[in-house]
């Protein structure tokens, strides 16, 4: 559960660069989207092979 608490705390974390972003067309806030998107990647690919791991053992 702990890796499910930082994916969420990371999507809430870049709200603001979406909004401006997509609404104000900052690239800069962009760019911190692109590399969040990156680390969500990494996240929930973390928590697929963790997932996957239990799910074998048990």
């Amino acid at each position: 559960m702990k890796r499910f608490n930082e994916i969420k705390d990371l999507v809430m974390s870049l709200e603001s660069d979406f909004e401006k972003f997509y609404d104000k067309g900052n690239n800069a806030a962009g760019t911190r989207v692109r590399k969040g998107m990156q680390e969500l990647k990494n996240l929930a690919q973390d928590i697929r092979v963790e997932v996957q791991d239990i799910k074998n053992k048990g």
